[in-house]
């Protein structure tokens, strides 16, 4: 069995309006899903990706309303990178993030920038054969569009000790003293290690919870059972209704998830639509006109640009 690279990367947000402008208005994401956090129903998960919210290029935030700005250290994650497809890709991206006032850095065809809270991304021109997976939006040409993500960057102290897991139970392949990469029949990521700088991380605004790797719906039990074995402490099978997922700490730190690739964000509504409204899962139903009540209105920023 082999992973298929990354599912999806959670992150933290204090402000989820500002966070939709930025993923789904400044980067055009589409925000496939308008959920809430199942562990804590009055706080919304947002998800963006592609035009049919495919596993590989879903960042999702968890929205705590006003929480600090955080900071990456030892067993964080503390870069996102995404593809694009072309140098001239990159110019683009270079002009339109500055023409919003965000700070970019350019290096060996690589563009470095922070999201309004302080989360590091990147876009990096990639030669794959994997599929593009890109978002629409009226105002960034499909040739210049993110395509999926590439890899994370993690900070650890001692990466050798996460060796036996990737290599042994993950089945991922070493590039390097300190990177790995996961590459399955769909997709593949890297996951890279840097030296952690010296102050502990702070979790918050602007960092990463975990990030999730995609499996077959029919490998999943099976890859617990693998983790298991590996000597992590792992969840029981949850149940998160567009995918079922395991949770368990890589030995340097950071949150994992093994994630299913399905049943999807269409199960309750048609890809046409997905994001347009509150989605809930079944048993949560019950919530909604209270959920609805709590939960601050959010903007669409691509209906604003196609309207202009």
């Amino acid at each position: 069995m082999k992973l298929d690279g990354i599912h999806h990367v959670t992150c933290i947000t204090g402000d989820a309006p500002a966070n939709v402008r930025f993923y789904a208005g400044t980067l055009g994401l589409r925000l496939v899903k308008k959920s809430v956090n199942q562990d804590v129903p009055t706080i919304y998960h947002l998800f963006y990706a592609d035009e049919e919210g495919g596993a590989g290029s879903d960042i999702t935030f968890f929205e705590y309303p006003g929480a600090e700005r955080g900071r990456a250290g030892a067993g964080m994650i503390h870069r996102i990178t995404w593809r694009v497809a072309s140098h001239e890709a990159l110019d683009f991206w270079e002009k339109r993030l500055g023409s919003q006032g965000f700070d970019t850095t350019r290096d060996d065809g690589r563009l470095r920038f922070e999201d309004p809270e302080g989360l590091a991304l990147e876009l990096a021109v990639v030669d794959t054969s994997d599929e593009p997976l890109r978002a629409r939006h009226p105002d960034i040409p499909e040739e210049f569009a993110l395509m999926g993500f590439d890899g994370v960057r993690a900070y650890a102290s001692d990466p050798e000790e996460s060796a036996d897991l990737f290599g042994a139970t993950l089945g991922f392949s070493r590039d390097s003293d300190t990177s790995w990469s996961s590459r399955g029949e769909r997709r593949g990521s890297f996951y890279v290690y840097d030296h952690a700088p010296g102050a502990p991380g702070i979790q918050g605004a602007g960092t990463v919870h975990h990030v999730a790797w995609a499996c077959p719906m029919d490998e999943h039990e099976e890859w617990r059972s693998r983790v298991v074995a590996g000597g992590m402490d792992v969840t029981p099978i949850i149940d998160r209704y567009y995918f079922k997922s395991i949770y368990f700490r890589e030995p340097s730190g950071v949150l994992f998830e093994i994630a299913t690739l399905g049943p999807g964000f269409d199960v309750d509504e048609p890809i046409e639509h997905l994001g347009e409204s509150l989605a809930l899962p079944p048993n949560y139903q019950h919530l909604r006109e209270e959920l609805e009540k709590q939960l601050t209105p959010l903007p669409d920023p691509r209906a604003e640009a196609l309207s202009r």
